[in-house]
């Protein structure tokens, strides 16, 4: 950021910037860099709503965009600066979270495996399918557009005659009114 961008900004916002240093973020804990993210993004979005209120209100003295917009560069200004600070803290943000996720995940497996007598996943799959299996007995099953085929009488209910019906009357009332009948 340059001097001339830095210097328009209040002594709040100067000490807001400060705290994005890399360094800083790089020790701010997940919580802590949520809290910035959310003063960053309401300071971006301050500055771009008082630019295009402005702006919109002077189009109409003015009778052009460009002269509104050339009159409020400070503010454009201080959003892209925002911007650009919400962009690294997001970034951070979203390496935080990645790491936060990671070690829950190592941390939910050393309890599961903690956990006494309970058998190895892949155990507890094989188990599971070959019980499905064995309990479910294929069925004949005829679908809405009249074929049959083969299905798990667990997994699904056979299509009634009336709900075949019903979806091909409304689906002709549907056509009817595009045909405009």
């Amino acid at each position: 950021m340059d001097k001339a961008t830095w210097g328009m900004l209040n002594a709040t916002e100067q000490a807001l910037l400060r705290e994005l240093e890399p360094a800083a973020l790089r020790e701010l804990d997940e919580d802590a860099l949520v809290e910035v993210h959310a003063r960053v993004r309401r300071a971006r979005n301050k500055y771009t709503k008082l630019y295009r209120r402005r702006a919109a209100a002077e189009v109409a003295d003015r009778r052009a965009r460009a002269g509104a917009h050339a009159r409020h560069a400070s503010m454009i200004a201080k959003a892209e600066v925002f911007e650009d600070a919400l962009a690294r803290v997001s970034q951070a943000l979203s390496r935080a979270a990645r790491a936060s996720a990671a070690e829950l995940k190592r941390e939910r497996i050393e309890a599961a495996r903690a956990v006494k007598g309970s058998p190895p996943p892949a155990a507890k799959a094989a188990g599971a399918t070959a019980t499905t299996k064995k309990g479910a007995s294929a069925a004949r099953t005829t679908t809405r557009s009249g074929t049959s085929r083969s299905v798990q009488t667990a997994e699904r209910e056979p299509i009634t005659t009336r709900a075949s019906a019903s979806a091909r009357a409304t689906t002709r009332r549907k056509q009817a009114g595009r045909d405009g009948r």
